[in-house]
This record gives C-alpha cells, sequence and structure tokens, in this order.
C-alpha cells in the first residue's frame, strides 16, 4: 500500500478546485506557469493545462482559426482589470463579466479565455461563435479536459454571465463527465459529496478506461492508503476537502 497524507493547504490546491464569488483563493498559484504559444508569451497557464490545450488545438488545428486572450492572471492584474471595466462600461456590466479579484479563475493558471481569431478582439468578451473551428473547439474540450465553465442557463449557479470564451481545465474524467451530464463545476463538486470516501464511488468510463472518484472531506493531517497497483490523483475542492480520483495503474497515461 501506497501512503499518502493531505494537508489543510492542499485543500486549496489541485485541478478541481472551485474558485466563485463564494469561495475566493487563499493564494496565488505556486504550480509552473508556461506560455500557450510562443507568438504569445504574455498568455501563460499552468503546465499541465496549457500542454492539454496544445494538444487539443494541435487536433483540431486550432490556432489558424483562434486567438488567445487571456490566461493566468496575477491579483494585481484582476484588480486592474475590474477598476479599469468598472470605468468604462458600469459596475453593472463589471458583475456580469469579470469577477472580483481573489475570485477570478484565471489566478489559478487553469482558465483560458479565447477568441475568433480577426483584427479587433474584445478582451473582456471576445467573440467565439457556435459555428466553425470555434465550435469544433468547443465539441473537443472536454476529452482534452477543459470544460465550457459558464454555460447559458446555469448564471444562478455560477454566479457569472454566460461566457461561451471561457474554459477552465478540470483534466479527464471530469470533464467528460461534466460535459455529458450538463453539469456545471459547482453542480459536480455537489454530486461528488455523495460519494464520501469509504463509500461505494462514483464510478464513470472515460475513453474505454474505468475511474472511481470520491469525496474526502478531511481534517487537517489525514492519511490515505492507495493500493499500489491503482494510479491516482488528489485535487482540494478549495471548501473543506478533496476529490480522490482511481483507475488501474496499467491503464495510466
Amino acid at each position: 500500500m501506497k501512503k499518502i497524507t493531505l494537508t489543510t493547504d492542499a485543500i486549496h490546491q489541485g485541478d478541481l478546485i472551485l474558485v466563485n464569488p463564494a469561495h475566493g483563493l487563499k493564494a496565488e498559484t505556486q504550480e509552473r506557469l508556461i506560455p500557450i504559444l510562443e507568438s504569445a508569451p504574455s498568455v501563460l497557464l499552468q503546465e499541465r493545462a496549457a500542454q492539454a490545450l496544445e494538444r487539443l488545438m494541435a487536433a483540431i488545428d486550432g490556432w489558424q482559426g483562434i486567438a488567445p486572450v487571456s490566461g493566468w492572471r496575477s491579483f494585481q492584474e484582476q484588480n486592474q482589470i475590474w477598476d479599469s471595466t468598472v470605468r468604462e462600461s458600469g459596475l453593472e456590466f463589471t458583475k456580469k463579466y469579470v469577477a472580483v479579484p481573489g475570485h477570478s479563475e484565471h489566478q489559478t493558471g487553469l482558465a483560458i479565455d479565447l477568441g475568433l481569431r480577426q483584427e479587433h478582439i474584445d478582451f473582456i468578451c471576445p467573440d467565439f461563435p457556435d459555428i466553425g473551428i470555434c465550435q469544433t473547439f468547443r465539441e473537443q474540450a472536454a476529452a482534452h479536459g477543459f470544460i465550457l465553465r459558464y454555460p447559458a442557463g446555469k448564471e444562478t449557479v455560477t454566479g457569472i454571465a454566460h461566457e461561451p470564451w471561457h474554459f477552465r481545465y478540470v483534466g479527464v474524467p471530469h470533464a467528460t463527465f461534466m460535459a455529458r451530464a450538463g453539469l456545471t463545476l459547482e453542480e459536480y463538486l455537489c454530486l461528488l459529496r455523495q460519494y464520501p470516501y469509504g463509500g461505494p464511488p462514483l464510478e464513470t468510463w472515460e475513453a474505454e478506461k474505468e475511474y472511481r472518484i470520491h469525496h474526502i472531506k478531511a481534517p487537517a493531517g489525514i492519511t490515505l492508503e492507495l493500493s499500489e497497483t491503482k494510479g491516482h490523483s488528489v485535487s482540494g475542492d478549495n471548501v473543506d476537502g478533496f476529490i480522490l480520483t482511481e483507475w488501474r495503474k496499467s491503464d495510466a497515461q
């Protein structure tokens, strides 16, 4: 058996952390940030997310028609964007499309805004239509670990207006499960609470691989004993616990 210890700080780290109006970031990301394109060196993502985006774009030749708009932001940059948008467009518009500093997914390094490649791209609300290469990206995103974070009709759940240009990396199998079930990250994490560690897991098959997923409501210093024959990943939820995902080790990517 392999033992891993989950610390309090780790609750606020990982691909599945919930960042929204009710749950802010506790600190700037400590993960390595890299440019998603040589031609866009200022647009950064966490390394895992950037590599997944690179694979997705290569599969659909996406950079020919899609432009990167905004990736990781520091607290200071998010604050500047908030203030400038309030000045230019008013508080009501800003509340719909710009997260309060400290509560922005962009500060995680796991979120990317994309726009249709054209002469003028709006930084706050880039055009990302549901046709052509943009729709192809949207259809393929989940298979590479990305979700449309703020879908239409879920505004009361996410606290943010529909943003067809904003995608969040959560990894597989979570992205494919959420896309198929029509769940936001808020709804998915709520669902996982029905599968506490020690009881039956949420079982799902994605890309011919079986995954078993548990929620762990964790006190500080909890230690897990995991099978050596299984691969696993653990992410904090940024609320009060962790998501444990396991799969057969021989199938691990």
